[in-house]
């Protein structure tokens, strides 16, 4: 070692433990201790009004933000009583001053967070990262208040990723990525704003409005991508040659994904499919329930359908273009069902049928216009095959406990009315001493 550099650590020892300066910087680790007090109060007050944080509106947000503040105004508040005490007597506060600056800093930059996290919504990604991401931009505008920033900046541009004629730091990597981060922010806070206004346009079908949030979204963060790169100072034409190389990979890599994408949009301009609608994946005819469920959300790459078993299924828009499937609502919400049933031929066809509709009677689903039938439909082997037809108007209330109700009614009334449903019935004679052939 040097002696200057001697020279300078023992100048550093001799001005930090100074009386002054052990003074202040036991005020600041006051402050902290304060800080971690109010943190473990308000821990305890959370687990007490567990029902007053579970509200919403306007309320509920101030009362978030003043927990998440608590902490740090309260270490603020200390180093402000002990900045005019020490003012008071004369002596120098130089480290005081800072942390102040430090501490205000990092409300700021909380709130500035926390308002962002509200406009994103509340599925935002920065809900995950907004601890770390509040972190990193504290601790940059810190190196910039402390003086700190000039010499990180100058070690960083000193760093070149590419040796050569070429110069690319590692500074100019990292400005680039907070230039293109922070375009992307914006675009996405404007993209989430027409999306909550389109969506209120009542005038819109529900699928278009869905369709125009979504192109809107991704065209203004794909906007943001670019503005940040041409803004952090990157040459797009010289990309031309590698975005061309890598657009054919990507190409054949992301040929689904991209299918699945431009699947969703016709969708959602078609209409063919939307929120609510009742659909099955059987690709037969008829009201068969296989696969059965409900359309929950139309998503970028999938469609999000609930079964009756509260299970949610995400299904590719493209499987939904190129396969068979049953609307059952696109037009018409109403849906016939068909209840087969079989007689014996020792009982009377007329009052079966008549005992079938009577099964309907009752029943505060079925509609009475078109109102149910009941037909005679063949001459079975053992038996004659009934049928009867009823409507619903609500098949997103379920199907099968439908048929379940009615065919209960119909077992009961034909047990009742002493009509039989045969059972498959074989016949087989055994001869004994047949001449042979």
């Amino acid at each position: 070692m040097s002696s200057a550099d001697g020279g300078i650590i023992q100048s550093f020892l001799a001005t930090a433990t100074t009386g002054e300066v052990l003074l202040q910087l036991g005020v600041i680790a006051m402050s902290f201790l304060a800080a971690l007090s109010a943190a473990g109060m308000v821990r305890r007050w959370r687990a007490r009004h567990l029902a007053l944080l579970g509200l919403r509106g306007a309320r509920a947000r101030l009362i978030e933000i003043v927990l998440i503040e608590t902490p740090v105004v309260v270490a603020l508040a200390t180093l402000l009583v002990a900045r005019t005490v020490i003012a008071a007597l004369g002596s120098a506060a130089t480290l005081l001053d800072v942390a102040m600056q430090l501490a205000t800093a990092l409300i700021l930059v909380r709130l500035a967070m926390y308002l962002l996290r509200l406009a994103l919504g509340p599925r935002s990604w920065l809900r995950t990262w907004e601890t770390r991401l509040t972190l990193l931009v504290w601790l940059a505008i810190s190196f910039q208040l402390v003086g700190w920033f000039d010499a990180i900046q100058n070690t960083l541009d000193a760093i070149n990723l590419l040796p050569g004629k070429g110069r690319f730091t590692l500074w100019a990597l990292l400005k680039g990525l907070v230039i293109i981060t922070v375009f992307v922010l914006v675009t996405s806070v404007v993209a989430r704003a027409l999306e909550r206004r389109v969506m209120h346009v009542e005038s819109i079908a529900l699928s278009t409005r869905i369709g125009i949030t979504k192109f809107t979204y991704f065209f203004l963060v794909g906007l943001g991508v670019l503005l940040g790169i041409n803004a952090a100072g990157v040459d797009l034409t010289a990309l031309t040659v590698l975005t061309g190389a890598v657009g054919i990979g990507l190409g054949f890599g992301l040929q689904s994904i991209a299918s699945n994408f431009v699947s969703g949009f016709v969708l959602l301009m078609d209409k063919s499919i939307k929120p609510g609608d009742v659909i099955s994946f059987t690709g037969m005819p008829g009201t068969s329930t296989e696969s059965f469920g409900w359309v929950q959300a139309l998503r970028g790459r999938y469609v999000v359908v609930r079964d009756r078993d509260g299970v949610e299924t995400l299904v590719p828009n493209q499987q939904l273009i190129t396969n068979p499937v049953i609307n059952w609502s696109y037009s018409d919400r109403k849906v016939r069902l068909k209840l087969p049933v079989r007689v014996s031929y020792r009982d009377d066809p007329e009052l079966a049928l008549a005992v079938l509709m009577h099964a309907t009677e009752n029943n505060p689903r079925i509609l009475r216009d078109p109102p149910p039938v009941s037909r005679l439909m063949q001459f079975a082997d053992y038996g004659m095959d009934l049928e009867l037809r009823f409507w619903i108007a609500d098949p997103e209330a379920g199907v099968n406990n439908v048929r379940s109700d009615v065919n209960r009614a119909i077992w009961r009334l034909f047990r009742d009315a002493g009509i039989t449903i045969p059972v498959a019935q074989r016949e087989i004679y055994v001869r004994h001493g047949e001449p042979p052939l």
